[in-house]
């Protein structure tokens, strides 16, 4: 893979080309949360466009071969990361298994579908870190199945202290493709945004919970 930055730049700049990524620091979004949000990424999009698939695939079975090259599966979390998890298993030749939010309510009751992860060391692909608590249940997930985690590569992370101390925490190592700062540089150099309108949506990733009340 290229420099990591130059990645982070690029998979921004692409993301916004596509619409995956909207940016309204004027007209804020409102999550399920309740937060208010200048921001709203829907990663799924990369799916439709074929040459940012492959790369994105790419660059997620790079970085797992490059950082876990003991890893025996590759685990997707449900939704958002289970096509593109296939995708880079398949380059990497390995098995893929992937993590519901809860047990289903019905058939097996299984929370983990695939093969058993019990004694494998398996690395979770997540396609989007915002607050961190729905990527960690999955790992706990795996670890209560007797999985041995390796870490998580994500496509894309907000960079809130508030994942970053969590994953700590959790003793999860957690490596993104991009993030929030390489797309409001991008915004900003590509004409996305406003000069001034950078502050604003720098402060809100300060403080995401209470911004805009």
């Amino acid at each position: 893979m290229k420099d990591n930055k130059e990645t982070a730049k690029e998979l921004a700049a692409s993301l916004m080309d596509i619409k995956a990524v909207l940016l309204r620091p004027c007209e804020p979004f409102t999550w399920a949360s309740g937060w208010h949000s200048p921001i709203y990424c829907d990663n799924r999009k990369i799916l439709s466009y074929p040459s940012l698939r492959k790369k994105v695939a790419g660059w997620i079975a790079e970085e797992v071969s490059r950082l876990y090259p003991e890893a025996e599966v590759v685990a997707g979390v449900a939704t958002g990361a289970i096509a593109v998890g296939v995708l880079a298993a398949d380059r990497l030749e390995k098995p893929f298994i992937y993590v519901r939010p809860k047990p289903k309510d019905h058939g097996t009751g299984s929370q983990i579908e695939g093969l058993s992860p019990e004694g494998k060391k398996v690395v979770v692909v997540e396609d989007l870190i915002s607050t961190g608590m729905s990527s960690l249940a999955a790992v706990k997930a795996l670890r209560d199945a007797g999985a041995q985690v390796l870490g998580m590569v994500a496509i894309f992370t907000y960079g809130f202290d508030l994942a970053a101390e969590r994953f700590e925490e959790e003793g999860v190592k957690l490596t993104t493709i991009s993030n929030y700062d390489a797309l409001i540089e991008m915004a900003a150099q590509n004409g996305y945004i406003k000069e001034s309108e950078s502050g604003v949506l720098q402060q809100w990733r300060k403080s995401p919970s209470t911004w805009n009340k």
